[in-house]
Parts: C-alpha cells; structure tokens; sequence
C-alpha cells in the first residue's frame, strides 16, 4: 500500500507520528496547513489520511459520506473497519469517535482505482488554500484571521456513476461560502471525470474560523507567508 509510510500498524490499530501525517500533508496532499507542522501547538493528522486509509482498507463505495468530528493528534491508537455494510465510524480504544461514514451501491477493492481516486482528491484537497478558498472570501468580503490562520475539514461526500475506472480527475465545479459571524462554512463542489466524462460528483465542507472584514494586503502577507515555507520545504 502507498500509504504505509505515513502511519504505523500494531494489534490492527493505526497510529501516526507527526513526522508521518506531516509528511503524508506536504509530500502527498501538497498541503501546507500549519495545524500539520510537526511543532504546531494544536498538530492534527490530516483528513485526507484519514480519508485514505478508510479507502484504502475498506474499499470504495458508489455513494460515500464522511463526517469529521474529532481531530486526531499523533499517537492516538485507531481502529478502522475492514468492511464498510452500511455506516461506520473511527474510534480510539476509550470509543471516542473521529470520524463517521456512511455508504451505499457497488463496492470495489481494487487497488488501481482506489489509489487513483485517492490520490486526485488529495491533489484536489490540497491546493484548496490558496488556490480556491482566497478567491471565495474574496468574493464574499472576508478573511481568515491572519495570527491565527484556522480552517478546518468538516465533511465530505462522493458519488460515482460507476467503479470501472483507471484514471480519474478532480474538477472544481462551484464554490460558496455561508457566514454566521465570525465562522464560515464553505462547501466545494467538484465533478469527477475521466477519460473526458463526468462519472460522478461530489462536496467539500470546510470550516473557516476567526472571519473579519476583508483586506487585500493582510491576504497578499498570507499567501506569501504559505508559499514561502513551501519553498523552503522544497529546498531542504
């Protein structure tokens, strides 16, 4: 399995390092997130890890919805399903759960597909900042606070017409943001395409917290700021 250097394996359980979920976020997910940074204060493993292991271990359903309620920091033991029937969730050994899926339709294991999917939506994850969410608060006025940059994944949900596929690709297909004062709720919508067709659809819920009034200078500082330590990553 492509993942087995970003998480460690003992009893059936699945744990990870902040070295392994940090390198799984910048080398994999192209994702410079702070909260992914192996000194951060508030370190949690990235989602789309989550998200791919479940593919991963249990298979890809037609119709699957995923659900983050607990953020996962570094040796925390986790057990995931091998099978997903109908819904499921992620638990550690005190039952405190972190994340709940739901599935329906045809279900395949077949590793070409799965690593093929998984790797687009990690690619599609992770340019999500700056790519997309700058040009959405953009539009709507707001920003994220610059001292404290947190955006958190909420949910997700995918649907495919079929799983017989090889290659698949992530493409934005609408953006919205929803605000109740200082929070946003932003949802991406995205189509799933390969070999030139639409196969499927899907959402993206992120949580952007600490909003204020929009300013083009603060936003051009964060961005040179995120692009600044992925270039220093590159050279090391």
């Amino acid at each position: 399995m492509f993942l087995e250097n970003y998480c460690s394996i003992s009893d059936d359980k699945i744990s990870f390092t902040r070295q392994q979920a940090s390198d799984f976020a910048k080398q994999i997910a192209d994702d410079f997130n702070p909260l992914h940074d192996i000194n951060a204060k508030r370190f949690c493993v990235p989602g789309d890890l989550l998200f791919s292991l479940v593919l991963e271990r249990a298979g890809l359903h037609q119709e699957m919805s995923f659900t983050f309620s607990g953020m996962v920091t570094d040796g925390i033991a986790l057990n995931f399903p091998s099978e997903i029937s109908s819904s499921a969730n992620i638990v550690d050994d005190k039952q405190k759960e972190y994340l709940n899926m739901t599935v329906s339709g045809a279900c395949t294991k077949d590793s070409k597909a799965i690593e093929a999917l998984t790797r687009a939506y990690v690619e599609f994850s992770g340019h999500t900042f700056p790519h997309i969410l700058v040009e959405l608060m953009k539009e709507n006025k707001v920003m994220i606070n610059p001292t404290r940059p947190m955006i958190m994944y909420e949910s997700m949900s995918i649907h495919l017409d079929n799983l017989e596929f090889q290659d698949i690709a992530l493409q934005l297909s609408s953006t919205t943001l929803d605000i109740d004062g200082k929070r946003g709720n932003a949802c991406l919508s995205f189509d799933l395409v390969s070999q030139g067709s639409i196969i499927g659809h899907g959402k993206k819920f992120m949580l952007l917290s600490g909003l204020r009034d929009y300013c083009q200078d603060t936003i051009d500082n964060i961005v040179a700021q995120y692009n600044d330590t992925k270039a220093l990553y590159f050279k090391k």
